[in-house]
């Protein structure tokens, strides 16, 4: 039997209270839609019941799409029949024969939600088509195992249906796109940056990418495939604006390696970036600055570094990697689909020194920054001269 329904299952929305529940709801429908139609999916209609969305389509990619919406916990492709038992055995036995093999195994995992046949439990009904399916494979000399079965039929009956399933897809979970504010997140063509933006977007911010154009000191490839990565990073949240920044960085950066201490280049240099996306959240009506920071990773990325470029930025800095690995990285780059675009070759910047400063002292940066550079102008000159492109 082919499915007519797919059920959406949400986490964390569902503790939050009356007012924000339905709120959110109505943002993870809002979300739901937009990925459905980027993904050229047809669908009825959606359905919003306690706990629980439905999408009535018959289309069999949509369990795939609707999992990639951010707040999606798991969904599942169901077949509706009405909200007796009895109906529900009738399906549940139909669903058997389609799946069940010879001297293969089935369990009935069932649930209720609401008052339809009051006195059945979840237990009742578990039997009941548990029975049904058993006797109509019989002559397949079919087992019983609740515990690890070859096939899991799942039975929900609620007050006006009910829907059988077998498969359970699994979503990316988070919070809905757009329920927690914007954020700008500073954006490379590496390939811890497009992960720490997309962790966020999974905790439901919009996001404003900045890429710090370092031209002369790194070429257009790097530029090109960091656009193409913030295109990956949209198809996330379809039906959703974005907008990004590309901010003139060279000439900065030239005034670092001229005037100042060499080692210190890459502090500096991620000194005036936070500065400069502080100025452009401040412009947009963000809420924070999102890094690729992994603590040790790199030079600039050690603890001491780190706290030396935050001096004086008075602002929320957001490192959803700072406590991962290399690899845990690169598992989730491949995952969201932005791996293979950052290992495209780009050349490397050549305005990182040869032997750049591991422990940075913050005393040091704050004397070269009073001293030697006028943040504030450069700050200016970055922001007014930055290129906005709409993704």
């Amino acid at each position: 039997m082919d499915s007519d329904i797919t059920i959406v299952r949400y986490g964390e929305i569902a503790i939050k209270s009356e007012q924000i529940r339905r709120k959110f709801e109505d943002l993870l429908i809002q979300n739901l839609k937009a990925m459905l139609d980027q993904d050229h999916i047809e669908y009825e209609a959606i359905i919003k019941e306690r706990g629980r969305i439905f999408v009535k389509t018959k289309d069999t990619k949509a369990p795939q799409s609707v999992a990639k919406v951010f707040g999606v916990v798991s969904c599942s492709p169901a077949i509706t029949t009405g909200p007796t038992i009895a109906e529900a055995c009738a399906v549940a036995a139909e669903v058997g024969r389609e799946v069940i093999r010879e001297g293969q195994s089935f369990g009935i995992m069932a649930r209720r939600s609401g008052g339809v046949e009051k006195g059945f439990t979840s237990q009742d009904i578990g039997r009941m088509c548990g029975d049904a399916v058993f006797n109509a494979v019989i002559d397949r000399h079919p087992k019983v195992n609740l515990k690890n079965p070859d096939h899991a039929i799942h039975v929900e009956i609620r007050d006006t249906a009910s829907y059988i399933f077998t498969e359970m897809v699994k979503g990316v979970g988070g919070m809905p796109i757009g329920s927690q504010g914007k954020m700008v997140a500073l954006i490379s063509g590496g390939i811890d940056s497009p992960v720490a933006a997309w962790l966020m977007m999974k905790r439901g911010c919009e996001i404003i990418p900045l890429y710090m154009d370092n031209t002369p000191y790194l070429g257009e490839d790097a530029k090109a495939k960091t656009i193409d990565i913030v295109r990956k990073l949209h198809e996330w949240a379809p039906g959703r604006e974005m907008k990004m920044y590309i901010a003139p960085h060279g000439q900065p950066l030239r005034e670092f390696l001229q005037k100042g201490n060499k080692k210190y280049t890459c502090v500096f240099c991620k000194h005036l970036m936070y500065k400069v996306a502080r100025a452009i959240a401040e412009k947009e009506g963000a809420h924070g600055i999102i890094t690729g920071s992994s603590l040790g990773q790199v030079a600039s990325q050690t603890s001491e570094n780190m706290m030396a470029e935050a001096y004086d930025v008075d602002f929320p800095i957001y490192h959803p990697l700072i406590g991962l690995d290399k690899e845990e990285i690169m598992t989730i780059a491949k995952k969201i689909g932005t791996y293979d675009i950052s290992i495209r070759k780009a050349g490397g910047c050549m305005a990182v020194p040869k032997y750049p400063s591991i422990h940075g002292r913050l005393e040091e940066v704050v004397r070269m920054e009073n001293e030697q550079f006028e943040f504030d102008k450069l700050v200016q000159y970055e922001v007014e001269n930055a290129r906005v492109i709409d993704i």
